[in-house]
């Protein structure tokens, strides 16, 4: 296996609700953990998520989980997901989907670089950028 980057998210009780959502938006395969699973006893967070997996059908592969009792979640502007590509209906169905109900700082539309772009908050806080790049003829 090559080595591969991939963003991992944490949440403050709601990974499960945010990872489902994100299996909504971009479908394939979803692999929840909960702390109980790996032996915890602590009603607080026996059913919170201690590791969550999406592989999607396009090869992405989110991760994420809650937070244990005792960590702070901090949100910051220290981390963005971007997607990139050339299948433009793809893209702009994620894009719709994340942004609904979010708060969108730059609307999906061509930029002066010749590509559709578009930078927005979802639900749940966490910043996306997604760029559509020109056809290449």
């Amino acid at each position: 296996m090559t080595s591969q980057l991939n963003p991992y998210l944490n949440f403050s009780g709601n990974a499960r609700e945010a990872m489902e959502f994100y299996h909504q938006v971009f479908g394939g395969d979803l692999s929840l953990t909960t702390f109980r699973e790996f032996g915890t006893e602590d009603p607080a967070i026996a059913d919170q998520i201690m590791h969550g997996l999406l592989r999607t059908t396009s090869g992405y592969v989110l991760m994420a989980s809650d937070m244990p009792p005792g960590e702070e979640l901090r949100r910051g502007n220290d981390n963005t997901i971007s997607i990139s590509g050339n299948d433009g209906d793809e893209l702009r169905g994620y894009w719709q989907r994340l942004s609904e109900g979010g708060i969108v700082s730059m609307p999906l539309e061509k930029q002066m670089w010749g590509d559709e772009f578009g930078m927005c908050e979802d639900r749940f806080g966490v910043p996306w950028m997604v760029n559509i790049t020109e056809a290449q003829l």
